[in-house]
Formats: structure tokens, sequence, C-alpha cells
């Protein structure tokens, strides 16, 4: 074909960004524009004669060909949108509107390169839905869980794992993790900690396919097969350093990674990142707010807290529960003569002796100074309450070796119970308060 000046049309056809090109009945390219090139990698020659449908994205294969046979019906199709495969294995994304030919026995389609237009909306959509995620996510799990399935939304990620590495222990840690066949990665050898390991080493993404030609060193095993998984591990980078690792593996023989996903997931792991150190910042500071720093057990607010679930939940059973006021005699004296630090070893010494009396559902909190409170959270009689506080009379007894210095320590004991002794908090803590000094002087009174 060709205008009035002779010029063949295909000349100026060529000089469109967009592709121009012709498919047959039989769906096989007849002709194809110099942009194509430019956006699939094929050059003219290599498409003339091929299947369209063979470019096309696995995934999208279906709807793509029940298009092209609504097109052949006579109903032209605008703004549809797709995925290909380009010669260099990249995945772009295409928007074309075609229409059939009746007279060529052609469908004629123009196709526009919206790669990077889809990338910034899926790299848009992903900082949206993590910042919704880290904002609503109560702990680090739930929000690995939303970060699993927000990437699975654009990316096969059936095993995925999060890898944390602690610096203080020189550990990593996989607070989740996702695969069938490795599930326990942190033991010695496993193909996801060792990728975790070099991508946190590194600080640097790790893409590994099938038949690569230059894997990374150490990894060569995983990529020999063509039907091998496609791994793709990249690091948790914040300011301050390289905090862990998050890794995808595609199913064998499943679709492929590509770089444009290394780049997406890049840009998502930033985000996570940041949500990850701002929940473990706000878990440090609850914690600061909830636990007492010297020994890691539960201050007075806690204590409150778990006081009144206890006694809601005795009030509705018609249970029994228990609180024990422990104070240890004498200690101030053991910070005159030895010294604080003795002192602190003291109260953490006593603190595990503590929590060695009583079950894992009952509480110890240390509530000032050389005070201690036990919650009995559920008891049967009221001789468990008893029982309890002459064990730790028993235990805090024995002789206590610190920093070269033998002690011995008295504690003691009021005992407070639901709901003999009082209904509500105050009571209970009254109770038990004014119980434990009259054990203090009946105890000076023993020794003098």
């Amino acid at each position: 074909m060709t205008t009035r000046n002779s010029a063949p049309l295909a000349s100026y056809i060529d000089l469109l960004l967009d592709a121009v090109c012709a498919v047959d009945k039989q769906g096989r390219f007849v002709f194809v524009s110099a942009a194509f090139e430019r956006i699939f990698g094929y050059r003219p020659d290599e498409m003339i004669g091929r299947q369209m449908i063979d470019l096309v994205h696995p995934a999208d294969r279906q709807r793509t060909l029940d298009a092209a046979r609504e097109i052949m019906g006579g109903e032209p199709k605008l703004n549809f949108e797709n995925r290909y495969l380009c010669k260099d294995g990249r995945v772009v994304h295409i928007l074309w509107s075609a229409r059939w030919s009746e007279v060529d026995q052609l469908r004629i389609a123009v196709a526009r390169d919206i790669t990077e237009r889809k990338q910034a909306e899926s790299r848009q959509a992903a900082l949206y839905a993590i910042s919704e995620a880290a904002h609503a996510a109560e702990d680090l799990l739930a929000l690995f869980k939303r970060v699993h399935l927000i990437i699975g939304e654009w990316l096969p990620a059936l095993n995925f794992s999060v890898a944390l590495y602690d610096e203080h222990c020189a550990q990593l840690n996989f607070p989740y993790h996702v695969d069938d066949h490795e599930l326990q990665p942190e033991q010695p050898g496993t193909m996801t900690g060792r990728l975790c390991a070099e991508v946190i080493r590194s600080g640097q993404p790790i893409l590994l396919t099938p038949d690569q030609e230059a894997p990374p060193q150490g990894f060569e095993a995983l990529v020999t097969d063509q039907h091998s998984p496609c791994w793709l591990g990249v690091p948790l980078n914040s300011q301050n350093g390289t905090i862990g690792a998050l890794i995808v593996k595609s199913i064998p023989g499943g679709e492929r990674y590509t770089e444009q996903d290394k780049e997406l997931l890049q840009y998502v792991c930033a985000q996570v990142a940041t949500a990850i150190e701002r929940k473990q910042l706000h878990a440090r500071l609850q914690r600061m707010a909830e636990y007492d720093q010297l020994t890691q057990l539960p201050n007075r607010e806690l204590l409150r807290d778990r006081l009144k679930a206890a006694l809601e939940a005795a009030r509705q059973d018609g249970g029994r529960m228990a609180l024990l006021y422990v104070d240890l005699d004498r200690f101030k004296q053991v910070n005159d003569t030895h010294g604080h630090a003795v002192g602190d070893m003291l109260l953490q010494t006593v603190a595990n002796r503590l929590k060695g009396c009583v079950r894992e559902t009952d509480t110890v909190a240390r509530i000032g100074g050389d005070e201690f409170v036990v919650l009995l959270h559920s008891i049967h009689a009221s001789g468990d309450a008893d029982c309890v506080a002459g064990k730790i009379r028993q235990v805090l007894a024995q002789p206590l070796r610190l920093d070269g210095h033998s002690l011995h320590i008295q504690p003691s004991i009021g005992v407070a119970q639901y709901p003999e002794h009082g209904t509500e908090e105050k009571q209970l803590f009254r109770h038990a308060d004014e119980a434990m000094y009259t054990a203090k002087r009946a105890q000076h009174l023993h020794l003098v």
C-alpha cells in the first residue's frame, strides 16, 4: 500500500512509538512495525508467521484468546490489558486496541507499552497496602502474614520467609516461614537459611533462576535443573543497616521471577523494613511500660490489668484466686553493706526463684524496691495459697552466693484470697499488705 506520493505506508507506521501488528485468522503475525522490536525485543522478520499467543504471559493466555474470538466476531476491543514475554525473558504490560478486518481477514492491533505505569501503580498500591498493614497489624506476625498476602497478589509467593538478624547474639531468626520442603530454616545447611545469610551479609538482592549463566558462588546447585524453583531474596535495609531478609520461592517449573520483580520487591522491602522497626520500637516501649527493667517481671500497671482479669474470671466462674505480697527483710542492709550491684543481683535471683514457685499461668510482679506480688490466677482451696507461701519461704531461705558474698534472706509474706478477704482490687491489695506487715512484725519480734 502506498500514499499519493508513493511513499510506503509502513515507513510512516515505523515512526510510531506504539507497535502496530496484523494477525491472520490462525493467530499468526503477518506484519509488525518497527516499534515491536523496541517493546518486545524481536525483529519484525523474527515474528512473521509466529503464533501471537506464544508471546502472551501464560496466566493471561486464556482471556487473550477469548478476546481474540470476540474481535473476530465483529466486536472491536479498546484498551485491553495483558502481559507479554519479551525475548530477554522480561514481562511487559501492554495496552492494546484491535479490530477485525473482514476484507483483509486480519486482526489489526495497536499496542502500547505501559510497563512503567503498571510498575508505578504496583509500587504505589504496595506502599499503601503495607502502610495500612503496619498500622493495623497487632504484632510482627500479623504484619508478616499481611505482607505475604500483598506480595502474593503480584508475585508467585506460596513459599515465603522473613528472617531477622539479631546483632546482640549474632543469630538469624525466622519469625515467619512458609515452605513445605524446609520446615525449619534456622537449622544448619538449609537453602533458605543460607540464602538469607548471604543476602544479609552482602546487603544485596539475589535472584536465582533455572539455567542461570552465572549464579552466585555456593548456589549453583539451586539452578542446574530446568524445572528448579526460582528464588528471590531481598535485604530488609533500614537507616540502621540490614536488619533481615525477605525470601520468596516459586514452585518447581512454575513462573519465573524477573529483574522487574526484584526491583519491585526491593521497593516493597524498604517499606517493610521501616514497618518492622516501627513495630519493634512500639513493642520495646510497650514492654518498658509494663515490665520492670531490672528483673523483667511485670510491673505494678501490668499486675493490675492481670488482677482485674483474674477477678472477672473468678466472679464469672464462681472460682477462687489469691494475692501474695512478698517483702524481703533487711534488704537495705544488703545494699548498705555490699553495694547496689549486689542488691540488684539479689533482686534478680529472687525474681527467678519466685517464678519457679508458681505455674506459668500465674503472675510474679515487682511493684517497687524489694516488694513483689504473686498473683495466683485460680486456686481450688484456701490452703493452696498457704502452700505456695510456704514454698516461697523455703526456696528464698536457701543461701545465695552473689559476687563472692554469701547471703541469707528471709521474706515476709501476706496472703489475701478472693472472696474471703475482699471482692475488689483495692480490698485484696490492702489485706495482703496488712498481712505482710503483720508477718514482718512477728518476724522482727522473733529475732529480738
